[in-house]
């Protein structure tokens, strides 16, 4: 019997190595399913959390987390259970924009420990193409002292999961499969195919979907770019970029990006793992590169245009009161993972700024230690000279004029609306000084 029969009669077992934003929604959806799922991570704090009924990650929700079967547990041993693992860790990028592969690399060896001979192992993790080959495997082989295609199997994966989005899940996204032969990739696509419903895209080699993947995300990082530098020349023509995007779109075929800050572990990553193994091979990228210049140059830009309009208001620079609020790196999600808005913040700082930070959905916990930040209460923003509305979570959307009124002073009201959130002509009506990109 093979190993997709087993795991549908409860005869077999499936681990999930990795247990955050991309692991756990994964491993309660085959549960969900009816499929015995180990949970394994080894922050001993996420996993008692978990047990607890506690969803840190906001993706599944305390109820969800409360009521799966998933066995969760920080204990590698337990991994000798599964035959068929998820390896779902991140995968970000070191100072120097190069590739960070310490978290798959540990995976891989805890795995190479403790994998019972006859299991699949497939890589969800966002890699430059062949680091699952060239990279995991060897160690995986050191490790157990098995041979893969021999002892144990592997294949790839890439996550599609969109956090915070309520709409496009696990189950709802098509997913592409892949595997060493064509043994593995049936088996693979058969066990996916339990719990997306969606379907899957049999890849035709582990490179191409590792490939597929990682130029999903430099397609877009490349077009909100373009939107950017977009609205860095319309703000020096005097042009309201939203403006003019709501005009060209609409033609059929024009692609509806919107200008922004672009951080997290996934679009403002990923690029900089295809453009490392280009580097490797000789070729030094010109457009993805670019691309990330300008991206990674757009919380200075916004800081810059802050204190510029503090002048235009006749407010000093220098300890001028401003607010920000959001510090995640995307709305209605706590991740503060690679945030964009703290590059804001130290440039204020530079001018002598120390800014209040709101975020009713973010992590503080994670804030703090990643960034040393504190993060203060929406109550706490009184008497303010500007307020930068940088993340569009719902919570900011309700906001009313009179609400953003609390925020201010009694003199003018200096209201930088980074994702074009509010109407404009309300808040100029208003008398506010009003700013997007």
């Amino acid at each position: 019997m093979d190993i997709l029969e087993k795991l549908k009669k409860g005869e077999a077992k499936l681990s999930l190595v990795g247990l955050g934003y991309v692991g756990m929604p994964i491993a309660v959806e085959f549960a969900k399913r009816g499929i015995k799922v180990i949970g394994y991570d080894l922050n001993k704090e996420k996993i008692e959390l978990y047990k607890k009924g506690i969803d840190p990650t906001k993706e599944a929700g305390d109820d969800v987390i409360k009521d799966t079967t998933v066995e969760f547990t920080s204990d590698p041993e337990k991994l000798k259970e599964a035959l068929f693992h998820i390896v779902a860790v991140p995968t970000p990028v070191n100072s120097d924009h190069t590739p960070d592969l310490r978290p798959v690399e540990g995976a891989a060896r805890i795995l190479g420990q403790h994998i019972a001979k006859g299991s699949v192992i497939v890589f969800e993790s966002t890699v430059y193409p062949g680091v699952t080959e060239d990279v995991c495997v060897p160690i995986i082989e050191k490790e157990s002292g098995l041979k893969c295609g021999v002892d144990f199997k592997i294949g790839y994966s890439p996550e599609r999961i969109n956090p915070g989005d309520k709409v496009h899940r696990l189950s709802t996204i098509k997913k592409i499969v892949s595997g060493m032969d064509e043994e593995t990739l049936e088996t693979v696509a058969g066990v996916y195919s339990i719990v997306v419903d969606a379907g899957v895209h049999k890849a035709e080699s582990i490179k191409v979907a590792e490939a597929a993947k990682v130029i999903e995300n430099s397609q877009r990082d490349i077009n909100i770019a373009f939107m950017n530098e977009l609205s860095i020349i319309f703000g020096k023509m005097g042009i309201d970029t939203l403006s003019v995007l709501e005009a060209a779109g609409t033609k059929w075929n024009f692609l509806p990006f919107r200008p922004g800050l672009v951080g997290g572990h996934c679009i403002g990553v990923d690029p900089y793992y295809l453009t490392y193994k280009a580097e490797e091979l000789g070729y030094h990228s010109q457009v993805i590169l670019s691309g990330r210049r300008i991206n990674d140059s757009m919380g200075k830009y916004v800081a810059e245009n802050c204190v510029k309009n503090l002048i235009a208001i006749e407010k000093p620079v220098k300890n001028a009161k401003v607010a920000i609020l959001g510090f995640t790196f995307k709305e209605n999600c706590p991740d503060t993972r690679n945030s964009k808005v703290f590059d804001i913040v130290e440039e204020l700082r530079e001018y002598g700024i120390e800014p209040v930070i709101a975020d009713p959905q973010a992590d503080k916990e994670e804030a703090k230690r990643l960034y040393g930040v504190t993060l203060s209460n929406l109550s706490d923003v009184k008497d303010m000279d500007a307020v930068i509305l940088a993340v569009a979570h719902s919570d900011f959307g309700s906001l009313t004029v009179k609400d953003m009124d609390g925020f201010f002073g009694k003199e003018t009201r200096l209201l930088l609306d980074i994702k074009g959130m509010m109407d404009r002509k309300e808040y100029e009506k208003a008398g506010y000084r009003y700013w997007r990109l």
